[in-house]
């Protein structure tokens, strides 16, 4: 990095805080002395999902976000909770070095948050990630969601 005034290259960091998702650092050139601020932030790489069909599109958090408030409408999930399992999936596959998720895999992460949260938005989210055509389905998921607590316990 160079002085935006003198362009030398020796420069101190003063102040380092973070800020919004990034770290604001206050640098002083050690020629001139004069000060500025700079922003960091770190580089996730891109996601792109593999769909059912075999299409390939890139990771859309806000997408994900609107299946999981689909699921958990008029339950007591905040949205503080919703953000923090999309932020959980975003950042397994980048501290994974991932940079192509399958959609079900997406789906089985939101799946093991959910159940964790909230049974019924679990069952609502399972319907749709896993297109569930007919009752025996819902039976079926709801059965498997009560095995999983039998063994929880």
């Amino acid at each position: 990095m160079k002085c935006p005034y003198c362009g030398f290259e020796d420069l101190k960091v003063i102040d380092s805080r973070p800020a919004e998702d990034k770290t604001r650092r206050r640098r002083e050139c050690t020629r001139c002395g004069e000060r500025f601020t700079t922003y960091e932030a770190v580089e996730v790489p891109l996601l792109m999902v593999e769909k059912r069909d075999g299409s390939v599109q890139l990771f859309d958090k806000a997408k994900l976000i609107n299946g999981i408030i689909s699921a958990i409408k008029k339950r007591p999930v905040s949205a503080e909770k919703v953000t923090e399992i999309a932020n959980y999936v975003e950042n397994y596959y980048a501290n994974a070095l991932k940079t192509v998720a399958r959609s079900s895999e997406i789906g089985e992460l939101v799946l093991d948050r959910l159940k964790d949260i909230d049974p019924i938005s679990y069952i609502r989210f399972a319907s749709v990630y896993k297109d569930f055509t007919d009752i025996e389905s819902f039976v079926a998921a709801i059965s498997e969601f009560d095995k999983k607590e039998d063994k929880a316990d």
